[in-house]
């Protein structure tokens, strides 16, 4: 990563450290005496967790997998939830938030155009970017037109401050006065978990741009971190996600710890999502060896001067992995062509009744079986390529 240019001189946003101020000093003031001299209730805490929870979801689930990426469809009634209880963690709107992710994408790492670049350094791009009124963060909707076109999202930016204040006031307010603790609901289940809310989301435009590891691409500095997965309900598998950012999951592996993307799965299930988009599994492995050659030319570049004999015929030997692994992959681009070609000559002649639906059936049969045997064999030479350059790795160690 390049090193950090100072950031350009602008005025102070006076709305949002003005927010951040008043949020997160009685975090540091009455709450401490507050805990120390009064009983606390119990449910306090609970509903804190949830809260803290449904806003993390809210931002995970709506703002960022479905608006901001459009990986699924969602029911209007899922639609609402994510309205309201993302628009309670006080991100900004659905409409700004997704809007200014999108800029995000396109222009990832651009220190004058990425409104949170990593590359100003870790403050700015986890809180320091909304301080001040700086160029990069100025948008103007052009690329969020779907967005405007939908009602649920407008309503929810017409009306933000009002839901904002109910949700983050009203709720805790109504809920401490009936368990009978309203300080203790209003300091905990209000300050304290939006506080958390805040930091949690912050740690994937700032930490998961700074550690973490990168099997995917290197063309950004975004990275993969289970820790940070675990914090922000999945979204720290931040490397792949910036490589295939429509794929409604983050953590891809059944292990890997993403219940926005569980959570998604079950909606699809009640019937609540649909359309769920998923990168298929060969252009992740082609990514990740991609990946590989690229980690492994690198190493060869460093031990070149060392010992140039070995190095050079390591280099011989990865430069006909490569060559192997492009023809794999050429033949795998070729063979989608191929299928695409398939089904729209099929299409036609299935609209000007050219063939019987049994022969069309038929020949959709056998292409769709050419398909998974042809794909079976792209795997296996996938999978042999990639055990190749493991073992150019090992010999590249006692080079």
């Amino acid at each position: 990563m390049s090193a950090a240019k100072p950031a350009e001189h602008a005025p102070i946003n006076w709305v949002t450290t003005l927010m951040f101020t008043f949020t997160t000093l009685p975090l540091f003031t009455v709450l401490p005496w507050y805990l120390w001299t009064h009983d606390v209730s119990g449910w306090a805490w609970v509903w804190g967790l949830v809260f803290l929870y449904a806003n993390g979801i809210g931002i995970t689930a709506g703002y960022h997998r479905l608006w901001a990426h459009r990986s699924y469809k969602a029911h209007p009634i899922l639609k609402v939830g994510y309205a309201l209880f993302g628009g309670m963690a006080i991100q900004n709107s659905i409409l700004i938030w997704a809007s200014m992710h999108r800029v995000h994408h396109q222009h990832v790492d651009h220190i004058d155009k990425d409104p949170y670049s990593a590359q100003r350094g870790l403050w700015y791009s986890h809180i320091g970017w909304m301080l001040r009124d700086y160029p990069s963060a100025n948008i103007d909707f052009e690329n969020a037109r779907d967005l405007k076109n939908d009602r649920i999202v407008m309503w929810q930016h017409r009306n933000y401050l009002a839901l904002i204040l109910g949700m983050n006031i009203g709720l805790p307010v109504l809920l401490g006065l009936a368990y009978g603790d309203l300080w203790g609901f209003v300091l905990i289940t209000g300050f304290l978990r939006l506080v958390v809310n805040h930091h949690v989301t912050f740690f994937i435009n700032s930490l998961a741009h700074f550690w973490g590891r990168q099997p995917y691409t290197t063309s950004n500095s975004a990275r993969d971190n289970d820790f940070l997965a675990f914090l922000t309900y999945g979204e720290g598998y931040h490397n792949y996600h910036h490589l295939f950012q429509y794929d409604y999951r983050n953590g891809i592996r059944w292990w890997h710890y993403d219940p926005t993307k569980w959570l998604i799965a079950g909606c699809a299930w009640l019937g609540l999502a649909k359309d769920l988009k998923r990168v298929p599994d060969f252009k992740i492995k082609r990514a990740m060896l991609q990946a590989q050659f690229e980690r492994a030319r690198e190493k060869l570049a460093q031990r070149k001067a060392a010992n140039s004999d070995r190095v050079a015929e390591l280099q011989h030997l990865l430069e006909q992995e490569w060559q192997h692994f492009s023809s794999t992959v050429a033949e795998w681009t070729r063979l989608q062509g191929e299928k695409f070609d398939a089904a729209k000559q099929q299409l036609s002649e299935k609209v000007h009744e050219r063939m019987s639906e049994a022969q069309t059936q038929w020949e959709q049969s056998e292409m769709r079986q050419r398909l998974l045997t042809m794909e079976r064999r792209l795997e296996e030479a996938l999978e042999m390529q990639r055990q190749r350059v493991q073992l150019l790795r090992v010999q590249m160690a006692y080079a």
